[in-house]
């Protein structure tokens, strides 16, 4: 029996914390009262229940009823208290970072800071930053002090210690709505005026130590050993990274319930097998996993497995063993009031829901699967698919994409798990004090993890394994009732005895005598039949497979995408697994968004926005609130007036460094190193439109904004042969044979509205390209467009 009392008050809990933190954060107070009622009017119910005798026509599961409101309630109100109380503490933060004051903190380094991916020239901002966390509790500004209790989100350019106190001093913007954030800083440096804790600093060599035991492994090796043992992917590469990501494995990296649950089975086997009594063990485990938590620090997943790896301690030692699933939602129940935004973290919502598949769906799907495959190789295909089916709708919020070979992938990876985690913790263990001995374990990790990047590569390559889904909530609630559909044909009905007894009495006779007869010969027209129905059924599935793939949407190794916004210009470069380089963002509208949405762009590491017309930046409010933007590259020249000071507003209100573009310019971001060629050269908004001259992937790409004459020809000395541009003005009239003939692109991108009143494209504009010897793409002809490199060809997709 599976005991399920505590999970609607979980729910509850869940959902009432989301609300708090978001939409309903304004009726915390009101909700309290509410809560409160509710509890109350559920309490005195139960109190008359047990003083009187029951009515006979109530039901008889009534009391029961009353008593499971009446612990939801109760679980409601103390998150909603909870969740009144910290609103009331980040209040003055969140004022002053409402008027964008300058400000002085002083608090807690609560995040491992993380190097900013945006890493332009030495005058660029985001140069050489990182992004971490402080747990502000003073706060100075316009010369007064006043004490404070939020988290604030810092970008400095350096990066202090995880657990140090530290001064930092700059402007505070408002974060977004919901997050656990109450504010943003951006800081030339922090002032560390107190050192972490002692036990911190040792965890803290054992980490650099580790990064320095594997620096001379291979690349996949440098990054995921440390990866697996302590979650740290800064040395990661990117399109392992992304391969991991497609085909279901990034849990690897990301500390969770099973690196508790192979430490704590390390310790367990370590303290039988020397006879440590109960208390002992209890005590070593409780500590082993307290020093854990603190090693890969207390992220979102990390917080719930600790948590229940609490509970199921809290069993062993009063010798009472904790059930799964009361431990689960008492685990989701406590963390929630102590941090109700945690009720919006995907990292938490994974860990919750792919721990709650494993224990409420691996036993039966296992057990249906045994009669057919042996128990062993049941109960390691249930375990993919129940976590899979858990976490699938969760994972389409993120990334609108379903891994169809996140099983296979997760099946063969899975013996590798285990001696990836335990030689990495050895390894992480060992490397301050014996650093040579520390890296022959770590190099034997990297066998564990060469395994791991294989499987990744090799799935990843498959034909269809990554199929485009319906993005957001419909997406999640359509893959949701679908899952749920599915697991209810099967486990409705009881495990079936499997293969029929006369076909395995069939098998087992058949192999009898293939075994017999091992010793003979096929004969050569025997040889020759089953070569042809090999050839025939390769040929089918080299043929017909990759074409049935072509249609599941954007290629994985897309490097330039042209996004379909109507009449206007947004062009994607990219730059790693899920950021890019975004040129311009369309016309008003969330076009451009969902674009970046369809590509996976999570993260825009550089904005360039080569002018203020409405057709280049009215879509860049959807485009802030869908995503992080790092920094902002824009027009020296403000015009129209209107459009600059609007598009500098949302800016400024997302906290986005900008920055007026100069000729001369150059940076890189993750893989894509760019320069700019020319800002502000002519006279009026489309004369003076930032070039950029980009190279991605091997592919140099150039985009021309809305040029007119006097820019295109002030731009032929400096331009050189590309292999993409993006046309000038939308493929107006206006265009220089010079240029083109310089530049002569293997690919002309012409961004432009179907069926536009300005008739773009212009037969001038397409014939000029086309007779330099480029391929011509247009956007009102074939919609949103990628570009791939293959070999030394560039491919097209999506036309």
């Amino acid at each position: 029996m599976i005991d399920l009392r505590m999970v609607p008050a979980a729910l509850a809990v869940w959902v009432g914390a989301w609300l708090l933190t978001g939409p309903a954060a304004g009726w915390s107070g009101t909700a309290m009262w509410v809560t409160a009622a509710l509890v109350a009017a559920a309490c005195l119910h139960l109190v008359r229940a047990v003083v009187r005798t029951p009515r006979p026509s109530w039901p008889a599961t009534a009391g029961a009823t009353v008593a499971h409101v009446a612990l939801a309630a109760a679980c409601v109100l103390t998150v909603t208290v909870s969740a009144h109380v910290q609103l009331a503490g980040r209040a003055p933060l969140a004022d002053l970072a409402e008027q964008r004051v300058t400000a002085t903190l002083t608090g807690v380094v609560v995040s491992q800071p993380e190097p900013f991916s945006f890493a332009p020239g030495p005058s660029a901002p985001g140069a050489g930053q990182h992004r971490w966390v402080l747990a502000a509790r003073a706060v100075e500004a316009r010369g007064v002090g006043s004490a404070a209790r939020a988290h604030v989100q810092v970008l400095s350019s350096t990066a202090p210690r995880y657990g140090a106190t530290v001064v930092v001093a700059g402007a505070l913007r408002p974060a977004e709505p919901g997050e656990a954030e109450t504010a943003r800083l951006t800081a030339d440096g922090a002032s560390e005026i107190r050192a972490p804790p002692s036990g911190l600093r040792v965890l803290d060599t054992h980490r650099t130590a580790l990064l320095e035991v594997t620096e001379p492994l291979p690349a996949q090796g440098r990054g995921l050993v440390p990866g697996a043992a302590i979650g740290d992917t800064t040395r990661l590469p990117d399109d392992l990274a992304e391969e991991m990501r497609s085909v279901g494995l990034s849990h690897i990296t990301a500390v969770s319930g099973g690196h508790f649950a192979v430490v704590v089975a390390v310790l367990t086997l370590l303290c039988s097998l020397a006879r440590l009594p109960r208390p002992a063990r209890v005590a070593l485990v409780a500590f082993a996993s307290f020093a854990f938590v603190a090693l890969v620090r207390p992220e979102p997943a990390v917080l719930r497995a600790a948590v229940m790896a609490a509970f199921a301690l809290t069993g062993v030692a009063v010798g009472r063993p904790s059930q799964s699933v009361p431990a689960l939602a008492g685990s989701v129940v406590g963390l929630l009031v102590v941090d109700p935004w945690l009720a919006r973290s995907f990292g938490f919502a994974l860990s919750a829901a792919a721990t709650g598949g494993l224990v409420l769906l691996a036993a039966p799907l296992a057990a249906r699967i045994a009669p057919w495959t042996g128990d062993a190789l049941a109960f390691a295909l249930a375990v993919p698919l129940a976590a899979q089916a858990a976490c699938g709708p969760v994972l389409v919020l993120l990334d609108p994409a379903v891994s169809t070979v996140s099983v296979l992938a997760n099946l063969l990876a899975a013996p590798a798990l285990v001696p990836a985690t335990v030689l990495g913790l050895l390894a992480t263990v060992l490397a301050p004090g014996l650093p040579v001995f520390a890296g022959f374990v770590a190099w034997a990790a990297s066998g564990a993890t060469w395994w791991i990047a294989a499987v990744a590569h090799w799935c990843a390559a498959l034909p269809g394994a990554v199929l485009p889904w319906l993005g957001g909530p419909p997406g999640a609630l359509l893959l949701a009732v679908l899952t749920g559909a599915v697991l209810w044909a099967v486990l409705r009905t009881p495990p079936r005895p499997g293969w029929p007894e006369s076909w395995r009495t069939a098998t087992r006779s058949s192999l009898r005598e293939a075994l017999a007869r091992r010793r003979r010969r096929l004969t050569r027209a025997r040889c020759v039949v089953i070569l042809a129905a090999a050839s025939v059924a390769a040929l089918v599935v080299a043929l017909a497979v990759p074409r049935l793939a072509a249609r599941s949407g954007m290629p994985q190794d897309w490097l330039v995408a042209a996004c379909d916004v109507g009449q206007g210009d947004a062009l994607v470069l990219r730059t790693g697994p899920s950021s890019a380089v975004v040129v311009d963002v369309g016309p008003d509208g969330p076009a451009a968004a969902r674009c970046l949405d369809q590509f996976g762009v999570a993260r825009v590491d550089l904005l360039v926005l080569s002018h203020f017309h409405a057709d280049h930046v009215g879509g860049l409010g959807p485009v802030l609130a869908g995503r992080e933007v790092s920094a902002a590259l824009v027009s020296p020249v403000p015009e129209p007036a209107a459009g600059a000071a609007a598009t500098g507003a949302l800016l400024a209100a997302a906290g986005v460094p900008v920055r007026a573009a100069r000729a001369g310019d150059r940076g890189t971001a993750g893989t894509l190193t760019w320069q700019v060629l020319l800002a502000g050269a002519g006279e009026g908004a489309n004369d003076s439109s930032v070039v950029l001259a980009a190279r991605t992937g091997g592919l140099d790409v150039l985009t021309l904004g809305d040029l007119e004459d006097a820019g295109q020809a002030e731009l032929v000395p400096l331009a050189r042969r590309t292999d993409v541009v993006k046309v000038a003005h939308h493929g107006s009239a206006v265009q220089s044979r010079a240029l083109a003939e310089r530049l002569r692109p293997a690919v002309a991108l012409v961004s432009s509205g179907r069926d536009n009143d300005y008739g773009h494209p212009t037969d001038e504009a397409l014939d000029l390209y086309a007779g330099v010897g480029a391929a011509v793409v247009r956007t009102d002809e074939c919609g949103t467009v990628a570009l791939v490199l293959r070999g030394q060809e560039v491919a097209l997709a999506g036309c």
